[in-house]
């Protein structure tokens, strides 16, 4: 992020405009209408014509208000703190060791108390689970962290094992069942609601159809094990058959009901929407495949012949600036010279695949008799021929190497926006070093399986940097892989070894921590202290999942790992997911 100085005072400024971020200088009459622009050490705070008012908040002025308390007699230490003002804000001290208060003027200006980098690492690690994996079927642990920008946070996710009996499935050759690994991430918008009914029911959804596929299969002696190709259809028809029921089955309820009650419950899916971004790992075949509707990504993490982590992505973003999405758009709305407007689905929604979103699956016709009996919106003056959205996902299948330590990571596009592809691995490959060298603590459990497999790195990340390997056939020259735009609009620059930094032991939140500046401890604070709404100009809701490959303990438990998940006094305790 771009911090600005001003000759006159510790002061910046960011300014939006539009969907970038650039700099413009603040006239004195508009820096002075919220800081003193004094050569003291100290920024004031002066309380304009409809002013601000905190009484924490002191002067350092000769011109101080008469009777107001000096910096020397407030005894404070300086504290760094933003000032918000609709598209801008601006970073200053105060001094004083009373809380500072939220103070708002009839402006819309907002004072506060900038983070500590001590709050921030509480912050960071509030959501934090890691969970080690003793089923010796080639998954030793995964980590998942979550930081809401949205309040309340518009991401979910999911995690769940199950262990098929061979009635189900055929096992492993001297095992007596087999186990199914689901991981799911979920980008919610336009609310939490649809994201969050993906939490509850998308894998139950999925093993249901995967469970009928390899039943079937199993009563056929000449097969025994489903063809891949029946495999990706139970996976798609799990998504396509959930997203039919959120869209449609709920207006049959509700209009059968006719209960604006029931209609603000079952319809809430189906108004709200959600990408889905779902791995299923079968321990018999060693195979990952990771199912993605929207925008969020996957990306493996292989070593190299080199020794260094190949990124490989294993999905592509899908939006309307894909041209794979365009082109199938196009086709399917052929005439519709607005299917695609800006890079957006009828001018409005960036991704080409989600979850709900009715109002670009729902008939005019039934949105115009939902919105009249109930509640809505007017239908899209564009709308024509819909669904121009699916929740029908592309489905990657990839062999998965424990014995050379693959990893997987998961996240919605918030990340992403962020970080590319081969920074995310490296800084993996990064944390993953460290702590087979012990240089962040760890308990001897979580790290035996990891401690033979690295040297150290000679400066860097330890990632190939000659460009991504390809996703199967190939998917567009990006593999899948957009430009973080975060990256432009904070300004980042600098060698690696400047801008990362390894301090945690959740590897997801390794990652979010880098991902909001790493080394620059000041733009991490600022970019935490900012509240919603006016953190989500800066930065998404991120939801991230590390999964580890590996051939660990066999003591058939998955316990939660302690050292590097939240502390669950107070809340009910983190458990297990088997």
């Amino acid at each position: 992020m771009y911090f600005r100085n001003f000759s006159v005072a510790l002061v910046s400024t960011l300014v939006a405009s539009g969907a970038w971020y650039a700099y413009r200088d603040a006239s004195p009459s508009s820096a002075s209408a919220i800081f003193n622009l004094t050569n003291a050490s100290v920024s004031h705070f002066t309380e304009p014509k409809k002013g601000l008012t905190s009484s924490s908040v002191y002067s350092t002025s000769e011109q101080a208000t008469p009777g107001g308390p000096t910096a020397e007699e407030a005894a404070g230490s300086e504290r760094r703190a933003l000032v918000v003002e609709n598209d801008q804000f601006y970073t200053g001290t105060v001094v004083g060791n009373g809380p500072l208060e939220k103070a708002t003027d009839d402006a819309g200006r907002k004072v506060l108390e900038m983070l500590t980098p001590e709050q921030v690492t509480a912050k960071l690690r509030t959501n934090e689970e890691s969970y080690l994996v003793g089923r010796g079927r080639g998954v030793v642990r995964y980590d998942v962290v979550q930081i809401p920008s949205n309040d309340p946070i518009e991401d979910d996710h999911a995690e769940k094992i199950v262990e098929v009996p061979p009635t189900v499935a055929a096992a492993e050759e001297g095992m007596s069942s087999s186990d199914w690994m689901f991981w799911g991430v979920y980008d919610g918008h336009s609310g939490w609601t649809t994201s969050a009914k993906l939490r509850q029911v998308l894998i139950s959804f999925v093993a249901r159809e995967l469970n009928a596929t390899y039943k079937a299969a199993l009563a056929d002696p000449a097969v025994t094990v489903p063809t891949p190709e029946s495999i990706d259809a139970a996976i798609k028809k799990g998504f396509v058959r959930l997203d039919h029921e959120i869209i449609h089955e709920s207006v049959d309820k509700v209009l059968k009901a006719n209960s604006k009650r029931v209609a603000a419950e079952l319809l809430a899916p189906a108004l709200s929407g959600s990408c889905a971004l779902l791995s299923f790992y079968d321990s018999r075949s060693r195979l990952l495949r990771v199912a993605c509707t929207g925008d969020s990504r996957a990306v493996l993490g292989r070593r190299g012949a080199s020794g260094k982590w190949v990124a490989t992505p294993l999905s592509v973003d899908q939006t309307g600036g894909t041209d794979e999405e365009v082109a199938r758009l196009r086709r399917e709305h052929p005439g519709e010279e607005n299917v695609v407007r800006n890079g957006r689905i009828l001018g409005g929604l960036e991704p080409s695949r989600a979850f709900g979103d009715s109002f670009y699956k729902w008939t005019r016709e039934t949105q115009e008799r939902i919105k009249g009996s109930f509640f809505g919106r007017t239908p899209s003056q564009l709308l024509r021929t819909p669904p121009y959205v699916t929740a029908e996902p592309v489905v990657s299948t990839t062999k998965v190497d424990p014995a050379k330590g693959d990893f997987v990571v998961m996240a919605t596009d918030g990340l992403w926006e962020m970080l590319t592809n081969e920074e995310v691995i490296g800084l993996v490959g990064q944390w993953l070093e460290k702590q087979a060298a012990g240089q962040i603590s760890t308990e001897s459990t979580s790290a035996s399986w990891l401690r033979s497999w690295f040297g150290p790195s000679k400066g860097g990340l330890p990632v190939e940097k000659q460009g991504q390997a390809p996703l199967g056939d190939g998917h567009g020259p990006d593999n899948g892989q957009r430009t973080p735009i975060r990256q432009q609009q904070w300004g980042v620059s600098g060698d690696e070894d400047k801008r990362f930094v390894v301090e945690d032991l959740n590897a997801a939140t390794h990652l979010v921590r880098n991902a909001l500046g790493g080394r620059d401890r000041d733009t991490v604070c600022a970019l935490l202290t900012l509240p919603s709404p006016y953190s989500r100009r800066y930065r998404d809701d991120l939801t991230v999942e590390v999964i580890f490959f590996g051939e660990g303990d066999k003591s058939g438990n998955v316990v939660v790992n302690r050292e590097a998940s939240a502390s669950s006094s107070g809340g009910d305790p983190i458990k297990a997911k088997l």
